[in-house]
C-alpha cells in the first residue's frame, strides 16, 4: 500500500510541475520571451508525459476491476493532471496570440 501511495504522489508531483511550467510559459510569452516560453512548454509536456505514464501504470494495476482503492489523494492527483493538460492547451493558444500581437514598447 505504501508503494501505491508513492506512485500516486509521483503522479501528483509531475502533474503539478507540468501545470507550473505551463503557467511560467504564459508569463514569459506575455513579456515577449517566446524562446523561453517554448522551453517551459516543452518541460511542461515532459512532466505530463511522466504523469501520464504513471496514470497508465495505475490503470493497468487496477484492470478496471476496482482493485486499487480510490482515496482523496488519488482523485487529487487526477485533478492535477487534468488541469495541467487543460492549462497546456490554453497556454499553447494564448502563446500563439501573444506572438501575433505587436511588441510592447
Amino acid at each position: 500500500m505504501e508503494e501505491l501511495e508513492t506512485i500516486i504522489m509521483e503522479l501528483l508531483v509531475n502533474a503539478g510541475a507540468a501545470r507550473s511550467q505551463a503557467l511560467t510559459a504564459l508569463q514569459m510569452a506575455r513579456k515577449g520571451d517566446f524562446d523561453d516560453a517554448e522551453k517551459a512548454m516543452e518541460e511542461s509536456r515532459e512532466f505530463v508525459k511522466a504523469a501520464h505514464k504513471i496514470q497508465t501504470q495505475l490503470i493497468g494495476l487496477d484492470e478496471g476491476t476496482g482493485k486499487l482503492p480510490v482515496n482523496l489523494i488519488t482523485v487529487h492527483s487526477q485533478d492535477h493532471l487534468m488541469n495541467a493538460m487543460v492549462i497546456q492547451d490554453l497556454a499553447d493558444d494564448l502563446i500563439e496570440i501573444y506572438r501575433r500581437l505587436p511588441p510592447r514598447a
